[in-house]
């Protein structure tokens, strides 16, 4: 069964709506790998609880707090501070081995990929 899962680079609060953990589910048991051009990736991580984590090839690591904004999906509370306090992007429908065209929050273009496990 394909669910929703968000479709963004790199790098909300509160409660999370029983909708939004359900429309997550694929991304809560798997991750998301942003690859750039340059060989450069950032893995992204969805927890129920409303927290994120995102880890990127040269071992740099970020902490953030998402929420579902109607058709998209947002993070706020980004640890440590970047130039960006919120990034939002759209929803689209990923499965394991799924992969789609992106932007990350500078507007450079990324492939993403939904891969099995954690």
């Amino acid at each position: 069964m394909r669910l929703k899962t968000l479709a963004f680079a790199m790098i909300a609060c509160c409660a999370i709506a029983e909708s939004a953990r359900a429309d997550m589910n694929a991304a809560f048991s798997n991750t998301v790998v942003s690859h750039y051009p340059d060989g450069a990736w950032v893995k992204h991580w969805f927890n129920r609880d409303g927290s994120y984590q995102a880890q990127f090839s040269d071992g740099r690591r970020l902490t953030a707090r998402w929420a579902r904004e109607g058709e998209r999906v947002c993070l706020n509370e980004i640890r440590p501070r970047m130039i960006l306090s919120r990034f939002c992007t759209a929803m689209v429908e990923a499965a394991v081995g799924d992969s789609w065209s992106a932007r990350d929050p500078l507007g450079r273009r990324v492939r993403n990929e939904m891969v099995a496990g954690r």
